[in-house]
């Protein structure tokens, strides 16, 4: 089953046409590699880049196919951001903290969180 997902690319290889892309929906990475065939028509990628993409569940992992960039550079500090909040919920927390819902959410650029 495949649908239509924006996320963002937080790791890109050009040399090996790969990438690593974050969600819309936050659930696992999803994972780009071209086809040989279609290896120079693809996008060249970027950290950071906006894109479309068809998504589907395979065995043990989340694929990425048919990209198209939606937005150059839309979110070009997103990869440290997040490792920033990995650091953050391995650090202790002063036991006065309340978590919030969106404790373990990183919104899109522009998007308010309710």
């Amino acid at each position: 089953m495949q649908e239509h997902m924006y996320g963002v690319v937080l790791w890109a290889d050009a040399s090996d046409t790969k990438a690593v892309i974050w969600c819309e929906d936050q659930g696992n990475l999803a994972y780009y590699t071209a086809a040989e065939e279609d290896i120079h028509e693809g996008p060249a990628l970027d950290a950071g880049d906006l894109i479309q993409f068809e998504l589907s569940e395979c065995a043990n992992f989340r694929r990425a196919d048919n990209l198209k960039r939606v937005g150059a550079g839309y979110a070009p500090d997103l990869a440290q951001n997040l490792r920033g909040r990995v650091n953050d919920a391995v650090a202790p927390r002063p036991e006065s903290r309340r978590f919030t819902r969106t404790d373990n959410v990183v919104a899109f650029p522009g998007v308010v969180m309710s």
